[in-house]
């Protein structure tokens, strides 16, 4: 007979994604292992109670230059389990302590179909909108915001405000309806209504447009000469009280900061000066927000994975924050 102590239970840890009895709240996880939903929030298509929902658009078919951001999606999924180890900084908070935020998985795409791919897209952001829970996309490449603005537009009303990261303004002419294009969706956006150019601005660009389009412009040298924080005090001043949708294409971070996506550029933010930009965003009255173009194939050691994992981490500390969040 064995006459040895039974040993203290040990308290729940590891595989949140799957084994957390509830939304709110951390536990201990081995950053190395487990389930990899982003920041270790549950794996459900149940969207009961959740405040956001976290899902990917594994699209690279608008692409114009080097594929694979439809590896984008597990990618960040894989470089944000160290985030959810401490609590973020600066931000001294769990936001899990007020958001109760789900990974609902990745949007289904028949990529063998491509004329079903923006409707499978707005029916996605359509059935996650009408629960009530705000929308934290990752791309994929930049075309999928489209269908999520047309989402958005509808559920919150069109015009919307547009806070646009990104070395390319994404204006460029195109009057095709059915084409797929990750640099004229902002161009077709304008024309449809679905935001409001005098409330928009475009962070960090450094690409040249004949037209665009009335949209405020704080291009890359701009934002080097005069700095972050004047950057987001002009955002502020710009966007103003109106519903605001965020995207963060990961090529407005320079090349050196972002190596791993399709369409780099030279001489664009460094992920100092973007972070700090969107930790600002605390004013903003935010509907929706994605961050796309990770392209993992170019990528070098995740680091273009691990500063969108970043941008992430910090748009939903917008939002606790928003809700009352404080360290």
């Amino acid at each position: 007979m064995d006459t040895r102590p039974t040993p203290p239970e040990a308290p729940p840890a590891g595989d949140g994604a799957i084994r957390r009895p509830g939304l709110l709240g951390s536990w201990p996880e081995m950053t190395y292992a487990g389930v990899l939903s982003f920041m270790r929030r549950t794996y459900t298509r149940a969207l009961d109670g959740a405040d956001v929902v976290v899902s990917g658009i594994p699209l690279d078919l608008a692409t114009t230059y080097r594929p694979g951001a439809r590896l984008g999606p597990a990618a960040i999924r894989a470089a944000s389990v160290q985030l959810a180890e401490l609590k973020p900084f600066p931000w001294g908070f769990d936001p899990f302590e007020t958001l109760a935020v789900i990974d609902a998985g990745d949007c289904w795409l028949d990529a063998h179909r491509p004329h079903t791919i923006p409707g499978a897209i707005r029916d996605h952001a359509r059935r996650i909108l009408a629960s009530g829970a705000r929308m934290l996309t990752f791309g994929g490449d930049h075309y999928v915001t489209y269908p999520l603005l047309q989402a958005h537009a509808e559920r919150f009303g069109a015009p919307l405000a547009l806070v646009h990261f990104d070395a390319h303004c994404d204006t460029w002419p195109d009057d095709a309806p059915d084409s797929l294009n990750h640099g004229t969706m902002f161009y077709k956006a304008v024309r449809e209504g679905l935001i409001d150019p005098a409330h928009s601005v475009q962070i960090g660009i450094r690409t040249w447009n004949d037209d665009f389009m009335g949209l405020h412009v704080l291009d890359a040298p701009t934002v080097h000469a005069r700095g972050a924080d004047w950057a987001l005090q002009r955002i502020l001043a710009i966007v103003g009280p109106r519903p605001a949708y965020v995207t963060f294409d990961i090529d407005c971070l320079d090349p050196a900061f972002a190596p791993g996506t399709g369409t780099p550029v030279a001489g664009g933010l460094t992920s100092a000066q973007a972070l700090q930009i969107v930790r600002g965003l605390v004013p903003l009255n935010l509907i929706g927000m994605d961050v796309v173009e990770v392209s993992p194939p170019y990528d070098h050691a995740d680091l273009t994975a691990l500063a969108a994992a970043h941008v992430a981490c910090d748009l939903l500390c917008v939002l606790a924050a928003q809700r009352g969040a404080r360290r």
